[in-house]
């Protein structure tokens, strides 16, 4: 696709719409549809070729407040509508905004084979940990024993690990951001739509309503500098305040935090390299244990053709190998029958 072509710039104000915004005041996912729409006019592509599908759930009205196309689709389903829509038109953007309950509940199958096949769609993957549009039932993310009121003593459900599941099935990219973050987020957004193939971007979000500050930790300035790290490709792994500097070094790929000021460098510490499948499991786990600080950013990326690519690809191919059939021929056939 080239955006190029008749591309004609667009502002953020003129991404939004003129439908009241249901949310409830505070929401985290005002500040990722803000992020939205200030990132996409610096994208270059044409309203016209942007479409936004969603599932159900808080999240999902997100179509409602985009200025472009959309479709506010059917629970866990949006990844499957995406990907046909991405089959047959492959030279639209196509954006799937989903929530932990709608994607990793009842779209969970989905979401596995829209990563595998490796569909070149952008997933953005709202997390509350919770079920927020019907009320504050426990999710596929919330934490072991939950106090929730379909878990009033507790949840035994262990939560899904959304980034590691994204690596098990396959992902060729995949990335974490959180609604605070202003800057990082529009970061995100932008590679996640550079990355020419399924691109997941789990996105940690406030519900104030029934899950607040289930994030606070790596929100908030002071107690994020010790609890969660921003990866930059090819630098070190160096989190918490300059003056007591942590680092994280690999031992025969078993990761160990070290205090910098013990004679610590630069040059000793894990060096993060988004192409490198290994390392990046071991940050997805680092979701599993409070030893280590939370990774945002892009835990991992490669290159791989696309699905649609790839159809097209073979569609082509059957077309000159087949040319000279006659379409009478392959009607008529040899293998008739007669219905008495």
């Amino acid at each position: 696709m080239n955006n190029a072509v008749n591309f004609e710039p667009y502002s953020a104000k003129e991404l939004e719409t003129d439908q009241e915004i249901r949310w409830c005041p505070g929401c985290g996912d005002f500040a990722i549809l803000k992020q939205v729409q200030i990132t996409i006019p610096k994208l270059n592509i044409p309203r016209e070729n942007i479409v936004f599908i969603s599932g159900i759930g808080c999240s999902s009205r997100f179509p409602y407040y985009m200025n472009t196309y959309g479709m506010h689709s059917i629970h866990g389903r949006a990844t499957a509508i995406a990907t046909g829509l991405k089959v047959a038109r492959p030279d639209l953007s196509v954006w799937v905004i989903t929530g932990d309950g709608d994607s990793l509940s009842i779209g969970g199958n989905h979401l596995i084979h829209i990563l595998r096949r490796n569909v070149d769609v952008n997933i953005l993957l709202f997390n509350n940990q919770i079920y927020g549009l019907t009320k504050g039932q426990y999710s596929p993310t919330s934490e072991l024993n939950k106090i929730t009121k379909s878990s009033p003593v507790g949840t035994l459900d262990n939560p899904f690990n959304p980034l590691a599941l994204a690596l098990g099935s396959g992902a060729t990219f995949v990335a974490r951001s959180i609604d605070k973050e202003a800057r990082h987020l529009q970061k995100m957004i932008e590679r996640t739509h550079l990355h020419k193939g399924a691109s997941l971007l789990e996105i940690y979000q406030n519900c104030n309503i029934f899950n607040d500050n289930a994030f606070e930790v790596f929100g908030n300035k002071t107690s994020q500098k010790t609890n969660a790290i921003f990866l930059e490709h090819a630098a070190p792994l160096i989190f918490g305040d300059k003056e007591d500097a942590l680092g994280i070094v690999l031992d025969a790929y078993k990761p160990r935090v070290v205090k910098m000021a013990d004679g610590y460098s630069e040059n000793d510490l894990w060096i993060h390299d988004e192409q490198d499948i290994f390392k990046a499991q071991i940050l997805a786990r680092f979701f599993d244990t409070e030893d280590f600080p939370r990774p945002f950013g892009v835990i991992y990326a490669r290159e791989q053709i696309s699905f649609e690519k790839a159809v097209q690809n073979q569609l082509e191919q059957e077309k000159v190998q087949k040319s000279n059939i006659d379409l009478s021929v392959l009607l008529a056939g040899n293998q008739t029958w007669t219905v008495n």
